[in-house]
């Protein structure tokens, strides 16, 4: 089972660095988006600093997550954009695979949250 948990914390620490430097190198081919879609973006675009601290916290989260030690860390640091991306997916695109993949994320962020709720005692007492 460690492995298994290993396993699924490094591919979702990894996704997350990989879109975060996406935000950063623009690597990653455009996906072909609507009309909504594109307005969006655009005025995500015209707030300069946003995308980059979105990218920054993608990164650092997805490192925080790969390890056990900080994974607690990275998980709650994931959370808001993890959010972001699934309210994003049900309200602007609901019939895409992205709400599937957004979801399956969720769930494992979630997964590892409650996997390390005692590290997490301090801060509610």
């Amino acid at each position: 089972m460690k492995i298994v948990k290993f396993i699924v914390c490094l591919l979702f620490g990894l996704m997350f660095i990989n879109a975060g430097l996406d935000k950063f190198f623009h690597y990653n081919p455009m996906p072909e988006l609507s009309e909504e879609q594109m307005k969006v973006y655009a005025a995500f675009g015209t707030i300069g600093w946003l995308m980059p601290l979105v990218g920054a916290v993608e990164v650092i989260g997805g490192l925080l997550c790969i390890f056990p030690k900080t994974r607690a860390l990275g998980a709650i640091v994931i959370l808001p954009v993890m959010v972001g991306i699934v309210l994003h997916n049900v309200y602007r695109d609901p019939s895409s695979v992205g709400i599937t993949i957004s979801a399956v994320l969720m769930l494992i962020n979630i997964w590892i949250i409650i996997d390390n709720k005692e590290k997490y005692n301090a801060l509610v007492k």
